[in-house]
């Protein structure tokens, strides 16, 4: 999925300002250079004048500083690097890790989204890649995860 849908939908799940989001880029790594207008750039129409597409790295420091801001950081770990490739199962992993959501909350979100997807589906998303039953999340799973998540997180008068 595009890394600036993936941003957007979050932005407006979570009420965030430009500013949050450099700030949640921050906490995932201080030296991290992101301003509000690249936010701005990123968020801003794919057709508009000034639109520019969120890298990879970016949406994985916005999404590990979520991670941070929602349920802290976990000093006795140390710090792992943060990814430079991001897809969509990795997306799904950040958010429930973020959202603390177990295998309920997920295929609540999916129904919430008017689409259905099995424990066993769920989990095979959630599988290392190397494992035979590793099941690449695709563009319309993730559309869904973000459009339930929204309402989940919003409430179902804010589904537009």
């Amino acid at each position: 999925m595009i890394n600036n849908d993936v941003l957007r939908s979050l932005r407006f799940a979570l009420d965030l300002s430009d500013n949050h989001v450099v700030v949640l880029c921050e906490l995932a790594d201080p030296a991290f250079p992101v301003t509000a207008e690249q936010v701005n750039a990123w968020l801003k129409p794919d057709n508009e004048a000034g639109a520019e597409p969120c890298s990879d790295e970016a949406l994985a420091h916005v999404l590990d500083g979520l991670i941070v801001h929602l349920r802290g950081r976990d000093e006795s770990q140390p710090q792992r690097a943060i990814e430079t490739r991001i897809d969509n199962n990795l997306i799904l992993k950040k958010l429930r890790v973020a959202f603390q959501l177990r295998d309920v909350d997920l295929q609540e979100i999916f129904q919430a989204a008017g689409f259905a997807v099995s424990k066993p589906e769920l989990s095979a998303v959630f599988r290392q890649r190397d494992h035979k039953h590793f099941r690449k999340a695709g563009d319309q799973l993730m559309r869904y995860f973000l459009k339930g998540l929204v309402l989940r997180v919003r409430g179902a008068a804010s589904n537009g």
